[in-house]
Parts: structure tokens; C-alpha cells; sequence
């Protein structure tokens, strides 16, 4: 027998090929720059995760492989979609589509990411999946709208956490949940499953916004920072806020204001120092360590193990100085 190791690379393999059949079949420089977008993808996080339930579980094998495809081609349509809405100009060490390209040219090549990941996902050919992914679509796109909506950025927890849930931990929710409906999973198994791709994906996030003041731009392939310069209140920010309510600059960047230009560089400083940084790290590991009770239910076999070891990954086993903490993932 392969062991899980190989045989997921082979899987990752295969799913990359489905990916780019789809895409090459439209021949436009927006398309092929997808293309590129998809090559210089991460570690495959999320359609590892959904290989490995379904393994773990007894997916059939071929419709198991386009669903992890759909899952990345949904997490790679809403990278494009992201970037436009943050303005970012680079994604793992690339130039965005939006930094190249106008906003309809961007937005288009976004909506064909999408209409590629649901024709991946049809092709699944089960009813729950279907429906689980156009639910997390709608879940992801409907709070950013709020957000986007909303006169003044996030001030609580509750938020924040609302949030990341919706943004990024339904995707998580949805590689897991979904492998196990594939599978046929009891409803214990299915319920389990979920719960450890939300539990892991909420880490993921807080792990992503604090590396956006310790991490390395090199590794992260993007510029550290930016989510202050924009304006985005991430969890280190609001353990800030907590301590600090009166600051006048967490309440501009709260408030929407703009007009200084050393606001951003004055905060990253103050909230790098603070603590706040090791407490949302320390909040990342309990929803890890959540996750990893979800999973527990499961036999202890190597595809379990797997899942394991990707969700200890998640949160780096130190704090580090800026610009020392390797990328996530």
C-alpha cells in the first residue's frame, strides 16, 4: 500500500490537472493569469484536509478528488475577490490580478473562479455537498457585505470572531463537512467533522492577522501591516482596544477615519509591544486544541494522524520578534 503521505501529493497531483483543465479551457490573458495564480498556490490546506476525511471515512475516490478541487477553486476565487476588495498589489509573493488589471477585468476573472469551483462541485455528484457549498458561498460573501456596509469596523470579539468564521473558517468547515457527507458519514461523525475544520479554520485566521505584525513580507508574500494600513481590526488590535479604549488612534481606525499618515506606523508599534500579540496566539491554540477534540471520535488511523498534525501546524510553537515567523499556511 501507497502511504498517506504519497499518495496525497499523488491526490494534490491530480487535483491541480482538474483544476487546470477547467481553466484552460477559456484562453483570455485573465485566465491565464488565474493560472498562475493557482500554480503559486500554498500548501493545499484545505483539499488536504478534504482527502483526508474522505479517506478516513470511505469517499468514493474520483468524486472525492473534485470535490477538493471545487474547494481550492472556491478558495482561489475569493483570494481574487479579496485582494480587489483590500486593494492588496501582492498574493504569495505575486503581483494580484487587481494590480495588473482593472476592477471589471478583476471582478470577472473572480466570478469565473467561482463558476469553476461549482462546476467542480456538480461534478461531486451528491445533493448535501452541493448544498453545503452554495451555503458556505452565501455565508462568505453575505458578512463581507456587511462588513463593507458597515460605518464603523469591528469593536468587539464577537464580532471578529463572526467574521473569520464567515470569511475563512466556513471554507475550513465546508473541506471537512463536506468530505463527510460525501462519505456518508452518521450524523456524530459529520457533526465532528465540521466542528474540527470550523475549530482549526478560526486558528488559522488569528494566526493570519498576527503574522500581519510579526511575520516576515517575504514568507507571507505580502506586505506586513496592511491590515492596519487599511483599516482592518484584526484580534491583536482589539486586545489593544480592550486595554486601551481611549487611544485616539484605535479610534479613528475604528471610526473610519482618514488623514494621518503615521496613524498605522504609530499602532503597529504600540499593539506590537502590548501583549496583544502573544493573547490571540494563545487564543488560536484553544481553538486548536478544540479541533483536536472534535477529532478525537475518529479512529486513530494515519489519515486522522494527518489531520492532527496539520492542525498543530497552524499555530506556531513560539512568538517571535518581527519579521522571524515563517508564513502560514
Amino acid at each position: 500500500m501507497i502511504p498517506t503521505r504519497d499518495l496525497l501529493e499523488e491526490q494534490l497531483r491530480q487535483i491541480d490537472a482538474l483544476i487546470y483543465a477547467h481553466i484552460d479551457n477559456n484562453h483570455s490573458p485573465l485566465a491565464m493569469a488565474l493560472s498562475q495564480l493557482v500554480i503559486s498556490g500554498g500548501k493545499r490546506i484545505r483539499p488536504r484536509i478534504t482527502l483526508l476525511f474522505g479517506s478516513l471515512l470511505g469517499a468514493e475516490p474520483e468524486s472525492l478528488l473534485r470535490l477538493a478541487a471545487a474547494i481550492e477553486m472556491l478558495h482561489t476565487a475569493s483570494l481574487v475577490h479579496d485582494d480587489l476588495i483590500d486593494g492588496a498589489v501582492l498574493r504569495r509573493g505575486r503581483s494580484t490580478l487587481n494590480a495588473n488589471w482593472s476592477s471589471a477585468a478583476t471582478t470577472l476573472t473572480g466570478d469565473f473562479a467561482f463558476a469553476v469551483a461549482a462546476q467542480l462541485a456538480v461534478q461531486a455528484n451528491s445533493l448535501p455537498v452541493m448544498r453545503l457549498f452554495t451555503e458556505t458561498l452565501q455565508t462568505m460573501v453575505s458578512e463581507e457585505i456587511s462588513q463593507l456596509s458597515s460605518k464603523k469596523g469591528i469593536t468587539c470579539r464577537e464580532d471578529y470572531y463572526r467574521w473569520i468564521q464567515a470569511k475563512t473558517a466556513s471554507l475550513f468547515e465546508l473541506a471537512s463537512g463536506a468530505a463527510a457527507l460525501l462519505s456518508q458519514a452518521d450524523e456524530e461523525r459529520a457533526a465532528a467533522a465540521r466542528k474540527f475544520g470550523n475549530e482549526i479554520g478560526m486558528a488559522f485566521q488569528i494566526v493570519d492577522d498576527v503574522l500581519d505584525f510579526i511575520g516576515n513580507q517575504f514568507a507571507l508574500g505580502k506586505p506586513i501591516g496592511n491590515d492596519l494600513r487599511q483599516g482592518i481590526i484584526t484580534l491583536p488590535t482589539l486586545y489593544y482596544f480592550e486595554a486601551h479604549p481611549g487611544d485616539p488612534d484605535i479610534c479613528a481606525v475604528i471610526n473610519r477615519e482618514r488623514g494621518d499618515p503615521q496613524r498605522p506606523e504609530r499602532l503597529f508599534s504600540a499593539i506590537s509591544q502590548n501583549g496583544a500579540i502573544e493573547k490571540a496566539m494563545q487564543e488560536a491554540e484553544c481553538f486548536i486544541q478544540r479541533g483536536l477534540t472534535a477529532l478525537a471520535v475518529f479512529p486513530n488511523t494515519p489519515e486522522r494522524q494527518a489531520l492532527a498534525e496539520i492542525a498543530r501546524q497552524i499555530v506556531p510553537t513560539t512568538v517571535c520578534a518581527p519579521g522571524k515567523v515563517i508564513a502560514n499556511v
